[in-house]
């Protein structure tokens, strides 16, 4: 890594990439009738959006490989757009109450729009693809869109899972079932796939790709790993969410396939009865004692050594994953691998 991309270096390249992504999908975003109900909201939910870590990733990778942002920029306004229809959604499945800080969209505006406006994202992503025929030629074209397609496709299996398990209230989830979980719902769109698509529009093809896989699986684990302790013991102004909100939300973390994995029997029946409840019956008391039985049992250290592990086995597949690449671009992937697992938020 070169000298220059020190943690501000990162963080400052990070912010430029996510703002460029963030103005260029609001200026191509639809306007008009229904203005309030529609366009409006999406407008504002785009505006408020996160660090832009996904786009920034693809759009570093083009780069690293000989490629131009312009050429990316579509895919990433895509990327961008598909995951704030995945976060309106997945806040409607989970029950959540906030959001970057302020209450979820459905709570904003009732749970019927916020769902039409997430299925408009949708449909706006794959508009967006359109405009890839005529800027990368119809056989990139394609090859992009069947990167969407497949991480589309993974994530919404991945989410069957999650949710599968909390409907069926099943205490048998274990840590190798949690990372299958999360290589379909966060690595593929979040790691893998922006990785493969940058590098697929700089020119790179086939086997060469696949290099990306193991690097985006194991970088990923670990970010969703750390997203998921920061939901413990992080501060909600800094985080944005609710803290212990997976828990009252019965997710199957890695800290509670660990819990399920060592409790007692009396602890285990005892979080069997708390998991059955539906959300709203997931008190306070009954939250914080799962929290402290995590903690007991070692369940939150264990996920952040596993996260870790995780990343400096990602560590040594960048260098395969990025063979050939060069310049700060190449270096600020590499930062990822520290900002992954030493965020707080």
């Amino acid at each position: 890594m070169s000298a220059a991309m020190d943690r501000a270096g990162f963080l400052a390249r990070l912010a430029g990439y996510g703002d460029m992504t963030r103005r260029t999908l609001l200026e191509r975003l639809p306007s008009g009738e229904p203005e309030a109900h529609l366009y409006g909201p999406i407008r504002d939910f785009v505006a408020r959006s996160g660090k832009g870590l996904r786009p920034a990733l693809l759009l570093a990778t083009c780069r690293a490989f000989g490629g131009r942002v312009e050429d990316a920029l579509t895919s990433a306004c895509a990327l961008e757009l598909l995951h704030n229809a995945f976060l309106i959604h997945d806040d409607i499945q989970d029950g959540s109450e906030f959001r970057r800080g302020l209450p979820c969209l459905h709570a904003q505006l009732g749970t019927p729009l916020a769902i039409n406006a997430g299925d408009a994202m949708l449909a706006g992503a794959l508009r967006l693809l359109r405009r890839n025929v005529g800027d990368l030629g119809p056989d990139t074209a394609w090859l992009v869109f069947d990167e969407f397609d497949r991480l589309i496709a993974e994530s919404l299996e991945g989410q069957a899972l999650e949710l599968g398990w909390i409907r069926d209230n099943d205490l048998s989830v274990g840590p190798a079932d949690y990372l299958r979980m999360t290589l379909k719902k966060t690595c593929r769109y979040s790691f893998i796939h922006p990785c493969r698509i940058g590098a697929l529009i700089a020119g790179r093809r086939g086997a060469a790709l696949d290099a990306f896989d193991p690097f985006g699986f194991l970088l990923g684990a670990a970010f969703q790993i750390q997203d998921d302790v920061l939901n413990l013991v992080g501060s909600r102004d800094r985080y944005g969410k609710e803290i212990l909100g997976d828990i009252h939300e019965g997710k199957r973390s890695l800290m509670l396939a660990r819990l399920l994995g060592l409790a007692a029997p009396e602890e285990r029946r005892r979080l069997g009865q708390f998991l059955a409840l539906p959300r709203a019956g997931r008190g306070a008391a009954e939250a914080a004692w799962v929290f402290e039985a995590m903690q007991r049992h070692g369940c939150i250290d264990y996920a952040q050594d596993a996260a870790a592990r995780l990343t400096e086995g990602a560590r040594a597949a960048f260098e395969a994953a990025f063979a050939g690449a060069a310049g700060e671009d190449r270096d600020f992937v590499a930062q990822c691998l520290d900002f992954v697992t030493r965020r707080d938020a």
